[in-house]
């Protein structure tokens, strides 16, 4: 028997350490070459760790939450053979997060949620009672299992229940905690409880790890530098709300388009007189750096927690390029395939809640950015046209700014001038 030492890899360029966001072995567990055993969170993104070598896990390097610097002892897998060795500790040039890699609960400028985080220790899993199978394993061979797509919270919180994910069924292509849920009340042969009679939740602790302590970290940071400011105008997007109809009407095989790309080229169109909003604050530099291409960041929603991917030279793409792009990242995002480059570089960000965008929002910006862009949700109300009384579709703008570096008149003027171009549509398509 041998000990063979696996060491964190460099995992991308200027990575010292990684936190430990969760196992997928314990001590005493066989593991085979090529086998996840861990997933680890840098600045950028989570990589899953597979291991080099088949054997017995012997030792962990620490808990989820520990911090491992590039280099050190990751996992000692006790293997056949004479002699110790030790894992090269190769570079990864490519990173990618997945969906069962490790970026728990959600929550950020624009995206709201929460998700429990994955346990220090695996319990043993009671039994469990079995019920209608996933539909998705049915029709296979014995030999074939279908993959099993949930986050890592969702896979810890059904080993502490000691439920088998391949016995619930998804409500779309990944398993939820409301999927979750469902399969308690209803499909694990407990039963309905009826409404006046359901046990209250027993109180639980989370460790603030992985993507819920980043989130908490910059929006930290973010609030605690920048002093922040923001200012919310109306805007009657009737004509808008036209044109989009009669674009979809025409789009054939393009994406359909919402509100959003609209917005950005209306963003777009006017950031060159307004540089001061496109830039990044260095601020123990002192320097601020204005940006002539608008790499616009998108807050987005996932099972994993808030994401920004990034949208690059948004300024030179028109509206159905930016809806198949806007599709395109999301989907990476939520899928967990989006790069560490798709995941960075942003220099202005634009978060949207969508149907539950509100009357509205005063969001947190994405420091370094100086600025972040918040539309809200579309409403039909009365409003007077003169002397008359209307039925008009109006959406509220929010901004928030880095009152270091833009003045109340600055971010005031430009929402001004973005309310002129998505009040006459007509003017978007110009030039």
């Amino acid at each position: 028997m041998a000990l063979f030492t696996f060491k964190l890899p460099d995992i991308g360029e200027g990575i010292a350490q990684a936190e430990i966001v969760g196992w997928h072995v314990k001590v005493g567990d066989r593991v085979e070459e090529d086998q996840p055993i861990a997933d680890m969170m840098t600045d950028k993104a989570t990589v899953e760790m597979e291991s080099p070598v088949a054997g017995t896990v012997v030792r962990l390097a620490g808990e989820p939450g520990d911090q491992v610097s590039i280099g050190s002892m990751l996992v000692e897998i006790e293997t056949e053979g004479e002699g110790a060795a030790a894992a090269p500790v190769p570079s990864v040039e490519t990173v990618e997060a997945s969906i069962d890699a490790p970026l728990p609960s959600r929550e950020g400028p624009g995206v709201g949620g929460e998700q429990s985080e994955l346990p220090a220790v695996e319990p043993e899993a009671p039994a469990s009672p079995v019920p209608t199978p996933n539909p998705s394993l049915e029709g296979r061979g014995p030999d074939v299992a279908a993959p099993i797509l949930a986050s890592p919270a969702v896979r810890a919180r059904a080993r502490e229940l000691g439920v088998d994910l391949a016995l619930v069924k998804p409500n779309g292509d990944h398993i939820r905690h409301a999927d979750l849920d469902a399969y308690l009340l209803y499909g694990s042969g407990q039963g309905y409880r009826p409404a006046g009679r359901v046990a209250p939740r027993a109180d639980e602790q989370v460790k603030v790890i992985g993507m819920r302590r980043r989130i908490a970290e910059n929006m930290a940071a973010s609030k605690r530098h920048i002093p922040h400011f923001t200012y919310v105008e109306e805007i009657d997007v009737t004509a808008l709300e036209e044109a989009r109809a009669q674009l979809n009407a025409h789009r054939g095989d393009r994406p359909k388009l919402t509100m959003l790309p609209l917005l950005i080229v209306a963003i777009c169109r006017t950031l060159p007189d307004f540089p001061m909003l496109n830039a990044r604050y260095d601020d123990e530099a002192g320097v601020v750096t204005r940006h002539g291409a608008v790499h616009l960041g998108m807050a987005t929603q996932t099972d994993a927690g808030l994401m920004v991917p990034v949208i690059r030279d948004a300024q030179d793409r028109n509206v159905w390029q930016l809806a198949t792009e806007i599709r395109r990242l999301a989907d990476a995002a939520r899928s967990g395939k989006a790069t560490s480059a798709e995941l960075s570089g942003s220099t202005l960000t634009l978060t949207s809640l969508g149907a539950l965008g509100g009357i509205a929002t005063t969001p947190v910006i994405n420091r370094p950015e100086v600025a972040i862009i918040g539309p809200n949700r579309v409403i039909e109300r009365p409003m007077f046209r003169g002397k008359e009384i209307v039925a008009a579709k109006l959406m509220n703008l929010s901004i928030s700014c880095d009152h270091r570096v833009v003045d109340g008149w600055d971010a005031a003027s430009f929402v001004q001038a973005v309310r002129k171009l998505l009040e006459t549509p007509v003017l978007l398509f110009e030039g």
